[in-house]
């Protein structure tokens, strides 16, 4: 039976399964569109040598290819973690209508994955990061979004 614990049992098994075979961090997800997985993913970051690859966004990519889309409306994402700051923007950006998590942000803090400093970082004004974040303003740049905008033919996201 499809239920958001059975979904949840897979996502927390797979950041098991993974972790233990040395792939990435204690991290698993998976999207559910009408009943049905459509995508599963783990932390992959050392395995892949990508910071992006955490398992909230690993099952997203793996979701929009299942179902030939980059919008995941009607879908709902189960993660063995709170999301991190990218990985919540990245549930957003893909559109998905809720996001089911296991273990949270201290639980993760605890055993050494502590996001406060990003968490903190954007609630900052961008002058105040640690991060220099340079506006450096192009016309060909501002001439490029012009064209976006008036693109007939353009699919907006």
């Amino acid at each position: 039976m499809s239920t958001p614990e059975s979904f949840m049992a897979r996502a927390v098994a797979i950041s098991g399964e993974h972790m233990r075979k040395g792939l990435g961090g204690p991290f698993g997800a998976v999207v559910v569109k009408d009943g049905e997985i459509v995508g599963e993913g783990a932390n992959q970051v050392t395995s892949s040598n990508d910071p992006t690859a955490h398992a909230e966004v690993v099952a997203i990519r793996e979701a929009c290819r299942n179902l030939g889309t980059f919008s995941l409306a009607g879908c709902e994402l189960y993660a063995s973690c709170e999301p991190c700051p990218m990985c919540l923007a990245s549930i957003y950006w893909a559109r998905i209508d809720k996001a089911y998590f296991a273990n949270d942000r201290e639980d993760a803090a605890r055993i050494g994955f502590d996001d406060s400093f990003l968490y903190d970082e954007v609630a900052k004004p961008i002058a105040q990061r640690s991060l220099p974040l340079i506006h450096l303003p192009s016309p060909e740049a501002g001439s490029i979004f012009q064209e976006w905008r008036d693109k007939e033919d353009k699919i907006p996201y």
